[in-house]
């Protein structure tokens, strides 16, 4: 039996079930279509002979978890997170875990973890950040949801997450829709620092005059301050 699952295989549930697995946990994978269940199969035999298995359906998916399941979910927010959930949850029992790791609106979290209450499964809103390459080398994670469900996975995050002086870059970050809050303030710090550069670009091009090699140097260099 897998110690966790992972259900939807795109670039960065892909990469964090890699992640998970390279770390010594046995994971099982699923996605709504098979080639992508075969394609991370098949990165995990060439990337080492991961402890990865996959899986054809849903009830396949869930079966192969050890009690009390664990089970992480990277698909679109929005619709598609309702419509996994509901697939899961038929299959899943009381005590179990489902963390949702997309970039999802925080009420909609807290919308999910009560309509999970009434069946006793317990739900995290857990955001991600790093991109493909966090994902699969250790991406820094924002769980929100029950201290007790977080004690069940922090095990697994703790490992699997970025690795700096003082510790893993993960923590419990409250109660459930926390971890996406702080994701979506993130974002937006992220977003505001890319416009900031874009705009700092723009005027040093196109009023100062400076060339594409001047340039390059100017930003090379404040890329060596804090």
């Amino acid at each position: 039996m897998s110690d966790v699952g992972l259900y939807g295989l795109a670039v960065m549930g892909q990469n964090f079930a890699l992640n998970m697995a390279s770390h010594g946990f046995s994971v099982c994978v699923g996605n709504r279509s098979q080639p992508k269940v075969d394609l991370t199969v098949n990165r995990a035999e060439r990337e080492g002979n991961l402890p990865l298995i996959g899986s054809s359906s849903v009830e396949e998916f869930v079966s192969n978890l050890s009690k009390p399941r664990k089970v992480i979910i990277l698909v679109q927010a929005g619709k598609p997170v309702d419509a996994t959930i509901a697939a899961l949850s038929e299959y899943m029992e009381e005590g179990d875990l489902i963390i949702d790791g997309g970039n999802e609106w925080f009420h909609n979290s807290i919308r999910r973890a009560e309509e999970l209450a009434s069946k006793g499964i317990n739900f995290i809103g857990m955001g991600i950040s790093g991109g493909e390459e966090g994902a699969r080398n250790g991406p820094s994670l924002m769980p929100g949801g029950p201290r007790h469900a977080y004690d069940m996975i922090a095990p697994i995050l703790i490992k699997c997450a970025a690795q700096v002086d003082d510790g893993a870059c993960v923590g419990y970050c409250g109660p459930v829709g926390s971890g996406n809050y702080i994701k979506m303030v993130h974002n937006g710090i992220e977003y505001g620092d890319m416009q900031l550069i874009g705009e700092v670009y723009d005027v040093l091009k196109n009023i100062v005059g400076m060339s594409n090699l001047d340039l390059a140097k100017q930003f090379a260099k404040w890329n060596e301050g804090d």
